[in-house]
C-alpha cells in the first residue's frame, strides 16, 4: 500500500504517519517526489487496514499497489529517479552517466593510465574490480583490498568517482569504506543475503541483471535493496544469456523502455559485457543511448591484449574518446548531455 500526503503536508505530518505504520507493525517508506511525498508499507502479509491512516493530518489518500515490487515502481514515484553523487555528479538526470574503466584493477601504474584517458575524454566516474568473480577458480579473481587502495588513490589524484563489485558481505564492508558507488554484479543479482546488506549500506548500489533474468526478477531484486532502506539504486542492463554464438551475451535494449516505463530507478547499459567484443561496444553504446539509457559501463584498458580479465572486449583509449564524440551527438538530439572532454593544452613551438 502507498500512502500518499498531501503537497502542502508538513515534515511532522510525514514523520506521525510513518509512527502510525511503525506502530501497526509495518516499515514504512517516505519517498519524496517532485510535489508531494509518498510512504511506501512493507511488512505486510495481507491487505493493509488503511482507514487509521486516512484520519492522519496531511493525508491524501491510500492507494492499494498493484505490481509486487512496491518501492520501485511508478506507482510510489512518477517522476525519474536521480542519483547524486556530489560534486555536480548524478545518475539519472539529464547529464548521462559515462562509467569507464578497465575489468580488473591490476596495478597502480595501469589503474592510472586508463583513469587519465578516460578523464581527459569526459568520464566523471571510474570502474575497475578489486574483486573478481570468475567462472574458472584459476583465473585473475582481483587484489582484494590493495585494489581498493589503488581505487582510492585514482579518485584522489584524478577526482573521478568510483564504481566497485562487492562479490559477498566480507567483500562488500570493505568495498564500502572506498567507493562511492557498490556494483552487484549479474551472478549475484538473486544472492539475497548480499542485496539485504547492500540495502543497509549508506552508498548507491549499482545491480546488474541477471544472466537469465525477467525484468519482474531484476526490479524484485532492486525491491530488496530498496527494502532495506536504501533508495539509491541504480540498474544495468549487461546482456543475457540467449542460444546466439556471434557474442558473449545477447544485449536485451528492449528492456530499457520496459524499465522506464514501469520503474522510476535510473538504468544503464553495459555494452562490454553485453556483446563481449570490442568491436561491438561502439555501435551498441550508440543504440543504447538512443533507446533511452542513463548512461553505459564500459571497458576501457590501454593494453587489452595484456590484461588479466575480459582484455577482448576492452576498448582502447582512442576508441572511448570517439565513443564519447559519437554518444555526446545523440544525447543531443534527445535533450541530454554527455560531459564534454577536458581542454587540451596546446603545444608550445619552439624555434
Amino acid at each position: 500500500m502507498l500512502v500518499m500526503m498531501q503537497a502542502h503536508a508538513t515534515e511532522e505530518e510525514i514523520r506521525a504517519v510513518c509512527r502510525k505504520i511503525e506502530e501497526l507493525g509495518y516499515r514504512a517508506h517516505p519517498i519524496p517526489g517532485a510535489t508531494r511525498t509518498a510512504i511506501g508499507i512493507t511488512g505486510n502479509a495481507g491487505p493493509v487496514d488503511s482507514s487509521a491512516l486516512e484520519a492522519l493530518a496531511g493525508v491524501a489518500e491510500c492507494i492499494a499497489v498493484s505490481k509486487p515490487y512496491k518501492l520501485v515502481g511508478r506507482e510510489v514515484k512518477e517522476e525519474d529517479t536521480a542519483v547524486d553523487l556530489g560534486d555536480g555528479v548524478c545518475i539519472g538526470g539529464v547529464e548521462l552517466a559515462i562509467i569507464a574503466g578497465p575489468c580488473a584493477i591490476e596495478s597502480r601504474e595501469q589503474a592510472f593510465a586508463i583513469a587519465a584517458a578516460v578523464r581527459a575524454a569526459g568520464a566523471r566516474l571510474f570502474r575497475g574490480g578489486a574483486y573478481k568473480p570468475r567462472t574458472s577458480p584459476y583465473s585473475f579473481q582481483g587484489l582484494g583490498e590493495k585494489g581498493l587502495e589503488i581505487l582510492a588513490a585514482v579518485r584522489a589524484k584524478f577526482g573521478l568517482k568510483i564504481v566497485t563489485e562487492a562479490i559477498d558481505n566480507e567483500s562488500l564492508e570493505q568495498v564500502e569504506q572506498y567507493a562511492d558507488v557498490i556494483q552487484i554484479g549479474a551472478r549475484n543479482m538473486q544472492n539475497f543475503s548480499l542485496l539485504k546488506r547492500a540495502g543497509r549500506s549508506s552508498k548507491p548500489v549499482l545491480l546488474k541483471r541477471g544472466l537469465s533474468a525477467t525484468l519482474d526478477e531484476f526490479l524484485m531484486a532492486a525491491e530488496y535493496i530498496l527494502a532495506e532502506g536504501n533508495y539509491n539504486v541504480i540498474l544495468c542492463e549487461r546482456g543475457v544469456r540467449t542460444f546466439a554464438d556471434h557474442t558473449r551475451n545477447t544485449l536485451d535494449l528492449s528492456v530499457i523502455p520496459a524499465v522506464k516505463r514501469l520503474s522510476h530507478l535510473p538504468i544503464l547499459v553495459d555494452p562490454s559485457h553485453g556483446t563481449g567484443r570490442r568491436e561491438k561496444v561502439l555501435p551498441l553504446s550508440r543504440a543504447a543511448i538512443a533507446v533511452g539509457a542513463d548512461g553505459l559501463l564500459v571497458e576501457v584498458h590501454h593494453q587489452p591484449d595484456q590484461a588479466l580479465s575480459d582484455g577482448y572486449q576492452s576498448i582502447l583509449p582512442a576508441h572511448f574518446e570517439q565513443l564519447m564524440d559519437e554518444v555526446r551527438q545523440i544525447a543531443a538530439v534527445l535533450h541530454r548531455s554527455v560531459p564534454a572532454p577536458e581542454a587540451r593544452t596546446p603545444a608550445v613551438k619552439t624555434r
